[in-house]
């Protein structure tokens, strides 16, 4: 699974030149921190189904999910320190509630099941938060085509989220785990769309090339 890992890493890497351009302006400009709340929230659940208090075998997605949530947390943090007043209130209202939502999956799983019920609880929970992350950049697609150009599509993103779900959902069927493989096989067709509009509008007439940024939509 080491390919698995170096793309995930890949993944929690790219928007490092978006941070870049924030930090060098001093502001978050009109981009979303929405999706690095989304994977923050995707990366600590993901990484309590990966530990042994919940399943057995799969340490190799809670070691990722660890470095991915302490890489999130990085950028929401900037995100909260470069933003208007505004935004500052409300990414850090959606910081508090995804650790305090956290906190409260912990307590329920540990306090009301016992460990196979609490694999399955934990499991679909993942899903559902790995499915919001992989379709967290989709968001922009109306831009993009109303722009007809990829300024806002994070390409090395859309990338890497293609390449790691392609050798997680590997992962999880050489391990017939359904938590594993299913999330990202549709992260696969979601990462499959991402590409094909950037290969489409890339070709097409548009402003100077900036670096890849997340476009904003709240």
């Amino acid at each position: 699974m080491s390919a698995g890992n170096l793309f995930a890493f890949v993944l929690f890497a790219s928007p490092i030149p978006t941070f870049k351009r924030i930090v060098r302006n001093k502001s978050t400009e009109q981009f979303s921190g929405l999706p690095y709340v989304y994977s923050l929230l995707n990366c600590l659940i993901c990484m309590w189904y990966g530990l042994p208090f919940v399943s057995y075998g799969v340490i190799l997605v809670a070691t990722v999910n660890s470095i991915g949530a302490v890489c999130q947390l990085v950028y929401v943090t900037l995100f909260i320190i470069y933003a208007d007043t505004t935004r500052r209130l409300k990414m850090s209202g959606l910081l508090i509630a995804v650790l305090c939502v956290f906190s409260l999956i912990i307590y329920v799983s540990l306090e009301l099941f016992d460990h196979q019920s609490r694999q399955t609880f934990v499991g679909y929970l993942s899903v559902a938060s790995l499915i919001s992350m992989f379709a967290s950049p989709l968001f922009i697609i109306n831009l993009v085509i109303r722009t007809r150009s990829v300024e806002f599509m994070p390409f090395y993103l859309s990338l890497a989220t293609f390449l790691m779900s392609v050798s997680f959902f590997a992962y999880g069927l050489l391990l017939h785990d359904f938590f594993v493989y299913v999330p990202n096989g549709i992260g696969t067709v979601l990462g499959v769309i991402q590409l094909l509009l950037y290969a489409y509008y890339c070709r097409k007439p548009s402003e100077e090339s900036r670096l890849p940024l997340l476009g904003s939509h709240g």
